[in-house]
């Protein structure tokens, strides 16, 4: 259209005499016009204007920012981190309360010339066992702190402790088990499951039963299970004759080689039937015993004193073919009690099951109590040398202990304790 347009303008100015005369300057005017409009149409061509070179620039910089129809933000300066193809990632600032403690002072160093060394206090503790009997082995209570006076190798020491505790025991449970009289086995067993219930865990027990001969169920245990286990096996009897002698003179030989204090807890009816020993034999060996204590329980009260009331229905009442009468009942009765003073045991006749748990209470406080004794050595060396110990018993204005019984007597007391003991040794 725009050619049509000038075609037409020049074809009317072409008679005009002026017209020819302007017309080369004219068209050198549009000419120049015309020029912008030429190159606005040569934008294909690769020569390119300042302004394009701009424009390209400004549109790769937009490209490079957008990513899928997303605007890219640049990373501030205090956020840091890296960047991908969704952002930066903004790290939050820490709070004040989440800031780390702060860190330990410093402390002092100590000087070059200034050597290492520790300073250790060790201060020993020595506890002593006693145990203080009378001559019959019976326990006296009720002394106090003020009582012991302790020696170390000669030099008086101060108590600082002192109470009454219950010491193991070393006992053997010697039973009568024969086929004699229903009555007799049951208070028997009755009798010496009352004993093992009084046992401690420390307690060292034996046990054994005797008819015609002695057996040994048990050897010395600690537990409680296999003396309950030995008793089981007592329930069918064997041979009907009892001999006591030779089953205590056995016991008796075998504790010989038994280190310490031992105990023998016997549960009889106290008749001998066919013992190859006599009781002198019987007695020489008790009192060549040391260290032993016996404590006798008789049984079959009941049977004695039905066949006391009723003589003429009790001749075979200890066994088949063994006439034991009143007269021989109370003989063995005698001899237990002998047994017993000779090596400081008491003996004991029940007449009821209930008397049971209250006589081996009794018999438990005989031979379990004991007096414990620590003091700090004035000897405090570490030196691993043996020191020597004595423990003496004595009034409360320091002069000897007077103990009377029940007849108002004077007793002669025994104090059994160790004598000495090794100190801790240290090596520099």
């Amino acid at each position: 259209m725009f050619n049509r347009h000038k075609d037409k303008t020049l074809q009317c100015n072409s008679g005009n005499g002026l017209s020819a005369i302007f017309a080369p300057a004219i068209g050198l005017a549009l000419l120049c016009g015309a020029l912008p409009g030429v190159a606005q149409d040569q934008t294909q061509t690769p020569a390119q204007t300042p302004a394009q070179t701009s424009s390209q620039t400004t549109s790769q910089t937009s490209s490079q920012t957008q990513d899928n129809g997303k605007p890219k933000q640049d990373a501030p300066a205090e956020a840091g981190g890296p960047t991908d193809n969704m952002g930066p990632y903004a790290i939050p600032k820490k709070k004040a309360e989440d800031a780390p403690p702060p860190p330990p002072p410093v402390t002092a160093k100590r000087p070059e010339d200034m050597p290492d060394y520790s300073l250790k206090v060790n201060v020993p503790l020595v506890n002593v066992d006693v145990l203080v009997t009378t001559k019959d082995g019976q326990f006296i209570p009720g002394l106090k702190q003020g009582n012991f006076k302790v020696m170390e190798d000669g030099v008086p020491q101060t108590v600082t402790h002192f109470n009454v505790s219950q010491a193991p025991i070393t006992a053997v449970l010697l039973v009568e088990y024969a086929s004699t009289n229903y009555v007799f086995m049951i208070q028997a067993l009755q009798a010496s499951y009352s004993f093992a219930n009084s046992l401690k865990k420390d307690d060292w027990v034996a046990v054994a039963y005797y008819d015609m001969q002695p057996h040994i169920l048990v050897d010395f245990t600690q537990d409680k299970k296999a003396v309950y286990g030995a008793l089981n096996q007592l329930r069918i009897p064997g041979f009907s004759e009892t001999n006591l002698f030779d089953a205590l003179y056995d016991t008796l030989d075998r504790l010989d080689r038994v280190e310490g204090k031992k105990y023998v807890i016997l549960v009889t009816t106290g008749i001998d039937t066919f013992s190859k020993l006599t009781l002198d034999k019987m007695m020489k060996k008790i009192k060549d015993t040391k260290d032993v204590t016996i404590f006798p329980i008789c049984v079959g009260f009941i049977v004695r004193e039905f066949c006391d009331t009723h003589p003429g229905q009790c001749r075979n009442a200890h066994g088949m073919g063994i006439p034991v009468g009143r007269m021989d009942y109370l003989q063995g009765d005698n001899e237990m009690r002998t047994f017993a003073a000779m090596t400081g045991g008491r003996a004991y006749f029940p007449r009821f099951d209930g008397e049971l748990p209250e006589l081996f209470g009794d018999i438990s406080n005989d031979i379990r109590n004991q007096y414990t004794l620590s003091y700090a050595p004035s000897n405090a060396k570490l030196d691993g040398t043996y020191r020597k110990l004595k423990v003496q018993v004595v009034a409360a204005d320091g002069g000897p202990l007077k103990v009377k019984d029940q007849k108002g007597k004077d007793v002669k007391i025994e104090v059994v304790s160790r004598d000495g003991y090794t100190a801790k040794h240290t090596v520099d």
